[in-house]
């Protein structure tokens, strides 16, 4: 059910919250809509580094546009399940923010942010992604027609 892959990068500068809101509609597949969960996702995520020591993320809104993207991919069948593109992904991100490394965590299949983020954190490479001395963080959920729920984070140390 998961994927990683931690590449090192430049990272990207955010657009504004605004232009990200206009971007996605919610799906009715989800037990909350897909912007709650991304929300409720980056809440769980900052929660749990504060509770070991590390900085908040900070999230941005032109790798939260690249997660979804990605999600939505994934979902429909474009890609397959994983890390297909990531290195394109990244790319983009450092042409647009800079930094200095990048990471990645993909899930399928979990009907909630707390679902996810358990499954994640159970996961020895995920949880060093969560954990990682990155600096910001791109959330993207997407259902497809079918209901399954796809899920990208992307992590970038500026």
């Amino acid at each position: 059910m998961f994927a990683l892959v931690k590449v090192k990068m430049i990272a990207i500068k955010s657009l504004g919250l605004a232009a990200l809101l206009l971007l996605f509609s919610c799906e009715d597949d989800f037990e909350s809509p897909p912007l709650i969960v991304e929300n409720q996702i980056l809440e769980l995520v900052n929660q749990h580094r504060e509770s070991i020591g590390k900085d908040r993320l900070i999230l941005d809104v032109y790798m939260t546009f690249e997660s979804r993207t990605h999600s939505k991919n994934m979902a429909n069948e474009i890609v397959p399940f994983g890390h297909d593109g990531f290195g394109d992904r990244a790319k983009r991100i450092k042409e647009k923010l800079g930094g200095r490394g990048t990471g990645e965590n993909v899930a399928f299949g979990y009907n909630s942010a707390e679902g996810v983020m358990t499954g994640w954190l159970n996961s020895k490479g995920h949880r060093a992604n969560i954990e990682g001395d990155y600096t910001h963080i791109g959330i993207g959920v997407y259902a497809n027609e079918g209901g399954r729920i796809f899920y990208t984070q992307i992590f970038l140390s500026k």
